[in-house]
């Protein structure tokens, strides 16, 4: 229990660019964990958290990396924790990438997490993937503190950062820290609690220095530090009473407020430093130590119990049965490496499991702790620890129990985007084919937003991501690790379809061919799903038995569900997937001798297929929301260039530096080649992001041209 008391999960997620993997090297090298500093881009080995090859070159995080650290507080002293535990903190980290188009690798770090630094670029503030990561760390509940980085760069700016923490995320944000010198003369930060100065020495930032207050900022600090109780001591009554009646409220007291909010995902504290420029990190160490939830004071994890289909907590012991979830698995050279939380119980080398999916055994041979690509061996793990498995055989979200009558428990999965965008991949001949299928195969497996499929008509092999990016990583990983010498075809959007009024069906599904025959009659009503009909974030489909009296027996209503979900495949218009719909099964009839689940399930498809024609159906487009920073003088450029794409300019900013940010909604198929078109008409200086924002109707012309070339392709296939 005290070994969990003082480790910390934590992830660091941000925007692409913002530092994370800059502040997660200066980490590692703060515990000890690593001895030389390398940086994200150009010369030397790259970040360690960095690993893979294409990583080093793009310069970008591409899969989240873990790692576990010690730390020794600031020089050496050990830090004092809220439960008494003095002695060293262990610190689990996942470092998480920042481009959109590897999402899903945040979503599952982020659902075994306890706590997260959320880096903000103290210059740009929140930007969209900003906005995106906040509501991941909102969906899994996870507490978290603002980082604001890049405090050395011109136009930084603190408060501005925390006013968009407020203002755009909806947080309830507080400077802890005053900044000592602006822009390039950066040079460290004023503690609000203690009034102490932090000045970063050395030549890694590895000597902190601890002074008094500069005497030019001493108002300053009074002032924000009176905001800063205000909003803290809310999260302590006795504390509020002690602060209204003029008393000061002590250091450890405060340290309990910020954590209490903290905690209750109320209050999000805000630091700021440069991670590159070594300065403010172990500050930050502090914090997270203080503020940030071990495994036995975050909210208890769930599983939902398959026999009732209820949620039962999970008790976070080590003295408890085993109960662990797998939340991500990579393939190499020696087998599968499998990376696994484990949330109560106690696991070691030699133990066999129940995988409650497969309802199988499973022996774990081999346990490991990861930094980065390194691992290091150990015979055991409990309840708090993020470790990886070798050579277990399982599928990303199983979960693992200590005994074969826990098996109905199961750990709630993660939320997993769908596809907006596919290629047509092939190869010369079947050699390259086995090394291709050998390498898809794997990722498949590893990546739950990566599809592979095979056109029906056409026979050819698509795979289906989250953007360009995305497949072009994949697909270079392809040449790469496997040497399959792939050829790729044009970039494809994936459109669906949807209905736009709500249709009644009757349908009467009747065969006789002599003997025994099939009948089944389905009556009721087609909705369009709206978001505040949605079970869930996802959903596209939703079934709701309406059936009164017996009049299609209980034993049938399954096959009435699977026939109506059938036909979301192929819709009317152009075979795209069918999206937002909302069955409501009223009545029906059924036969003593000839109703059966395939009857009721023909009638259903049927009735579904007339009901989508009749329900005013339209042709879907993905619609992207992009982020584009120019210089101010390509600004009429950019924007001429959205519209001209059938964008949506939702608005724009000037930043510090004089950068303007152009915020617009773009149809995914006017954005291919859209990086190199923007590199020309600026000269190189703008950039975009983009990610997945909604599926939107598709104008009439755009519609009539998407269903042409989609009947002309299935009629040259067949």
């Amino acid at each position: 229990m005290k070994l969990m008391a003082k480790t910390r999960n934590i992830g660091i997620s941000a925007h692409i660019d913002s530092g994370k993997t800059t502040l997660t090297e200066r980490i590692l090298y703060y515990c000890d964990r690593i001895h030389k500093i390398e940086d994200v881009r150009g010369g030397g080995d790259g970040a360690k958290m960095d690993h893979m090859e294409l990583e080093k070159e793009k310069g970008i995080t591409i899969t989240s990396a873990a790692t576990t650290v010690f730390w020794k507080g600031i020089d050496g002293k050990p830090t004092t924790f809220a439960t008494g535990v003095d002695k060293d903190a262990r610190i689990n980290i996942i470092d998480t990438p920042g481009h959109v188009d590897f999402t899903v690798e945040v979503e599952r770090s982020l659902r075994v997490l306890d706590g997260a630094i959320l880096v903000l670029c103290s210059v740009s503030g929140v930007q969209s993937q900003s906005i995106t990561v906040d509501r991941q760390m909102k969906r899994y509940r996870v507490p978290r503190l603002a980082f604001l980085n890049k405090m050395d760069r011109m136009g930084a700016n603190p408060f501005k950062g925390r006013d968009a923490l407020i203002e755009k995320l909806n947080h309830n944000a507080v400077l802890m820290q005053v900044p000592i010198g602006e822009e390039e003369n950066f040079q460290g930060v004023v503690d609000l609690l203690t009034r102490k100065a932090y000045y970063f020495d050395g030549d890694q930032g590895e000597k902190v220095r601890i002074e008094e207050c500069p005497a030019d900022l001493a108002d300053q600090v009074e002032e924000l530090r009176s905001e800063m109780i205000d909003k803290v001591a809310e999260y302590n009554d006795e504390v509020m009473e002690k602060y209204l009646e003029g008393e000061e409220p002590t250091e450890e007291e405060l340290h309990a407020c910020i954590k209490a909010g903290v905690q209750s995902l109320q209050l999000t504290p805000v630091f700021m430093g440069s991670a590159f420029k070594n300065k403010g990190v172990q500050v930050l160490l502090e914090a997270v130590v203080r503020y940030l939830p071990s495994p036995l004071e975050c909210e208890k994890p769930t599983a939902v119990d398959s026999r009732t289909d209820e949620r039962v907590n999970i008790e976070p012991t080590p003295e408890g049965n085993l109960v662990a979830m797998a939340f991500k698995i990579t393939d190499e050279q020696f087998g599968q490496l499998t990376y696994t939380r484990i949330y109560s119980g106690r696991l070691n080398k030699g133990d066999t499991v129940y995988n409650t999916r497969t309802k199988k055994k499973v022996r774990v041979g081999r346990m490991v702790r990861m930094n980065s690509n390194d691992r290091e061996n150990i015979d055991t793990a409990h309840a708090g620890d993020i470790i990886a498995l070798v050579g277990v055989d399982c599928a990303s979200g199983d979960t693992f129990v200590g005994n074969d009558d826990l098996t109905h428990l199961s750990c709630e999965g993660i939320h997993v985007p769908i596809p907006v965008i596919e290629l047509s991949i092939s190869c010369k001949d079947k050699n390259e084919q086995a090394k291709m299928s050998k390498g898809l195969q794997r990722f498949l497996k590893e990546d739950p937003t990566f599809h592979v499929f095979t056109d029906e008509e056409s026979g050819e092999t698509r795979i289906a991501g989250m953007g360009e990016l995305h497949l072009e990583i994949y697909v270079e990983r392809l040449k790469r690790e496997y040497g399959a010498d792939v050829v790729v075809g044009a970039p494809q959007v994936n459109y669906r379809e949807t209905i736009r009024t709500e249709t009644r069906f009757d349908y009467t599904h009747k065969k006789q061919t002599g003997g025994s025959g099939q009948f089944g009659q389905v009556v009721g009503m087609l909705k369009p799903l709206t978001d505040d009909r949605k079970d869930k974030e996802d959903q596209v489909f939703k079934f709701n038995n309406e059936i009164k009296g017996g009049s299609i027996p209980s034993e049938f209503i399954g096959a009435c569900e699977k026939g109506f979900e059938d036909v979301m495949d192929k819709g009317p218009l152009a075979a795209f997937p069918v999206i937002n719909c909302e069955i409501f099964l009223q009545d029906g009839k059924h036969h003593e001798v000839d109703s059966s689940d395939m009857a009721f399930r023909i009638a259903s498809r049927q009735a579904m297929r007339q009901a989508i024609k009749a329900a005013d159906p339209v042709l879907l487009e993905p619609c992207m929301k992009v982020e584009v920073t120019t210089p101010d003088e390509y600004q009429g450029s950019v924007i001429g260039d959205i519209s001209s794409r059938r964008g949506m300019i939702q608005g724009s900013e000037t930043d510090p530096n004089g950068e303007v940010i152009v915020n617009a909604e773009v149809p995914l198929s006017e954005m291919f080649g859209y990086s190199s078109d923007l590199r020309s008409m600026s000269a190189g200086k703008a950039t975009y992001t983009m990610e997945f924002a909604r599926y939107a109707e598709c104008p009439a012309n755009i519609q009539e041209k998407v269903m042409k070339e989609r009947a002309e392709k299935l009629a040259n296939e067949d």
